[in-house]
This record gives structure tokens, sequence and C-alpha cells, in this order.
């Protein structure tokens, strides 16, 4: 059975409809990811993700084509780490059935087969439910507490350490 959902790696053309549909998220999104709202914010995240050190992934619905939401592998460490933090969130409207999960999965998948990395991290905030319980229903485990660790919206935020080993993703 095909997966509901298909995931690629973001381009200039999913501009004007990734922003807008980050717009009618606000409140999704409130207070835990502050993504591109406008062309110039889109512009810098495109120029982030250089398919090196970080790659962003749009994740759409197979049979709409519409944004689901978007995850992101950042800091990629080669040699003899093979790591990468994940971030991910999802859009209004899209949310709620599971369709997340899927593209999250794909790109795990994708970052242990396609990239070879062996590690994956995910920082969630404690209070962040929806996230905590997806990357525990995909088998990461919870490696630890972060005091203030990322700077959210101008402010130090808790976080907590979620990973998963190459060796242990069962996809």
């Amino acid at each position: 059975m095909l997966p509901r959902v298909t995931i690629d790696h973001v381009q200039a053309r999913d501009g004007a409809e990734l922003v807008s549909a980050n717009l009618a998220s606000i409140a999704l999104h409130e207070p835990w990811v502050s993504p591109c709202r406008d062309f110039a914010s889109f512009q810098g995240y495109l120029a982030r993700c250089d398919g090196d050190r970080s790659i962003g992934f749009i994740a759409r619905e197979r049979e709409s084509n519409r944004i689901v939401g978007v995850v992101n592998l950042s800091e990629i460490v080669r040699g003899f780490f093979q790591s990468a933090y994940m971030g991910y969130y999802a859009v209004a409207g899209m949310n709620g059935r599971g369709l997340m999960r899927e593209a999250v999965s794909l790109v795990v998948t994708h970052a242990f087969t396609e990239l070879g990395l062996h590690r994956i991290e995910a920082n969630i905030q404690p209070d962040n439910a929806p996230s905590r319980a997806l990357v525990q229903r995909l088998g990461f485990r919870q490696e630890g507490f972060s005091p203030r660790y990322l700077k959210i919206k101008g402010e130090w935020r808790d976080h907590e350490r979620w990973a998963i080993l190459a060796e242990e993703w069962k996809g």
C-alpha cells in the first residue's frame, strides 16, 4: 500500500504555498515554532537547505498534493558521527490524521538508507504533547533534558532530547 504522503526537497516553487500555509497555521505553531511567513524568510530557509548540512523536506498529501507539513534535517555531521537533528511541523487543516507521522517516518528512512546517517535527534519542548507522541510512536527514545536549549521567538526554551539509531529503526 502506498503511503498517503510524499516527501521532496524544498524548492523555490514551494514558496508561495508554504508561506500561505504557515500564515494559516499560526495558532497551531505557537509557541513551538516560527516558520517562514513571508517571501524573504522563505528565501533564507531555502538558502539554508543546501543539501549538505541541512535538508528541508516538504511533505504533501499524495491524493490532493496539498502541503501536510515540513521535516528538516539540520546540522548534518559526517565522519565518525553520521548524525543530524530533525525538526518538523504540520500545517493547519492537515494535522491530526497521522500524515506527519508518515512524513517523519519517510524522512527518517531516507536519512538512514539514502544519506547513510547513524543517528537522528529531535529536540522537543516538554509541553508539546503532539510532537512528543509522534516520536514515541516511531520508536525514538528520550535521552535527556536540556534546560534553556533553543532560543525561540526571543526566549530560551527547555527541550527534551529524543533520538533513534539506524539499527533501532523499524521504519
